[in-house]
């Protein structure tokens, strides 16, 4: 088949595939993820999150995981990265229509495979949250984005309630997607003010769109409070986020820094193409969709690398109209982030370990009647040993990092010692991180080493993972890689 004459989203599939092989069926790309499935997986087997297994990702994004943490280990890992890739290739396909649409037919493409290459670039490169919800995200755009003429879409109400329907299940893969449906609820109501409708209308209009996108979120809350869990609900999932303590304002600085410098090329493409182009009420549209994007990245802090993921569709499509112009200098760009990113994915295989050197701490601690406590390190190796867990704070961060002290609705020192007192057959602690509470780290290992012998100490990538075996603290195994 001549490529030219290929169906642009089986070129796109290709070009994801190209992107992402050296990711396919490895565990441990990135802790978000591997919390994602650990915790629908626990769902299945019957616990409620943010009551038996705590976090503050809504619920929509473990259900989303469920299907896939259904198939187990190691066919769930396929599954969810898969379906991840589904969502990639589906999201630069939009992007692509939104971009003909803008009358930037010669950069459409283009803008399609920087969907598909920048994530390797900021930890996208799997099945982070905003991979999945940015295909609703940009679902709902394309409903309601003003056609090529500029004129309003026809239907706007009827395409308002699917819009905010694809938004309301976006809000419960992740709560920052609010910006993005904020922006297009009111654009809407400005879309419907100027055809015509009377203010009382806009006004009633908006409120029953806002009215779907919620229900969702509220059909959460509503089965917690039955449940009489509704306060539990409401702090995992909003309130908890209040109480966490902010990150020196160096860090968040230097990773806003960071973002900045990786996105600068879509940026200043996107930036050419506003103050260059011609400017037509569906690109207007377009710029303002990625201005509410970055709204939405600036309000919440910290600004981890993949926090920048929802701005990538909005700006390769604005980009679009400065790279159809200058194909060799956007063809040059893609280039380089396709090597970069796979340059990227390999330093993080190298630092984050292989899925040889997870099994084999897995294969150590192997499966048993007792339970497993990860101090620090991997959450993966709960489903990789079937192993049951001793604390509804499963990830290990929320335990022992100074920013979620206080932020979590249970001390983190009474917690550990509760963990100490149920004496769980394994505990892996990793070495220290940067934010960790010394004091924290300091009470784990004094109790393991009144009450467990250290098995051994394993290797991934550039951790040093020691396993601690409930029994004599006088018995040490040989089995050592230091």
């Amino acid at each position: 088949m001549n490529i030219a004459h290929a169906p642009r989203w089986l070129i796109l599939l290709a070009l994801a595939l190209a992107a992402r092989a050296i990711t396919f069926g490895n565990p441990i790309l990135h802790v978000d993820e591997e919390f994602y499935f650990v915790t629908a997986r626990a769902m299945l087997d019957g616990a409620l999150p943010f009551i038996e297994i705590w976090d503050r990702k809504p619920i929509g994004l473990f259900l989303l995981y469920a299907p896939a943490a259904a198939l187990g280990y190691p066919a769930g890992i396929w599954a969810y990265q898969v379906f991840a890739l589904i969502a990639l290739v589906g999201t630069a396909a939009l992007a692509m229509r939104l971009a003909e649409r803008a009358g930037w037919s010669r950069g459409a493409l283009l803008a399609g495979a920087a969907v598909v290459f920048w994530p390797n670039l900021i930890d996208g490169q799997g099945g982070q949250a905003p991979v999945f919800y940015n295909l609703l995200v940009i679902a709902a755009v394309t409903l309601v984005a003003p056609r090529a003429d500029g004129t309003i879409p026809s239907r706007l109400v009827l395409r308002g309630f699917g819009a905010m329907a694809l938004m309301g299940l976006a809000l419960q893969v992740k709560y920052s997607a609010v910006f993005e449906g904020a922006f297009i609820g009111l654009w809407m109501m400005w879309g419907l003010s100027r055809s015509g409708a009377t203010l009382p209308r806009v006004f009633s209009t908006g409120a029953i769109w806002a009215a779907v996108a919620l229900a969702p979120t509220a059909l959460a809350f509503g089965a917690y409070a039955a449940l009489g869990q509704g306060e539990a609900w409401l702090y995992a999932n909003f309130l908890s986020i209040l109480d966490r303590n902010p990150d020196p304002l160096t860090a968040q600085l230097t990773n806003l820094a960071i973002i900045v410098l990786i996105l600068s090329p879509l940026l200043a493409s996107a930036w050419l193409a506003w103050w260059r182009g011609e400017r037509t009420p569906v690109r207007g549209f377009l710029f303002l969709w990625a201005a509410a994007a970055l709204a939405g990245l600036l309000a919440f802090g910290s600004y981890f690398d993949h926090y920048a993921l929802p701005l990538i569709p909005p700006l390769a499509i604005c980009a679009a109209g400065f790279w159809g112009d200058h194909r060799r200098f956007a063809l040059a760009i893609l280039a380089l982030v396709l090597v970069g990113g796979q340059v990227v994915l390999i330093a993080k295989r190298t630092t984050r370990g292989t899925p040889g050197e997870i099994a084999a701490i897995a294969r150590t601690i192997g499966a048993g009647p007792g339970c497993l406590h990860v101090y620090s390190g991997s959450t993966i190796l709960y489903p990789m040993t079937g192993r049951c867990t001793v604390t509804p704070w499963v990830f290990p961060s929320h335990l022992s990092r100074t920013r979620e002290r206080g932020a979590i609705g249970v001390d983190q020192a009474a917690e550990i010692d509760r963990i100490l007192a149920l004496r769980p057959e394994w505990v892996v602690m990793r070495k220290p991180y940067r934010g960790e509470r010394s004091e924290i780290r300091a009470q784990m290992l004094t109790g393991v080493e009144a009450g467990y012998a250290r098995v051994a100490v394993m290797p991934l990538g550039n951790e040093r993972y020691a396993l601690w075996r409930r029994g004599s603290p006088s018995a040490r195994s040989a089995i050592s890689s230091e």
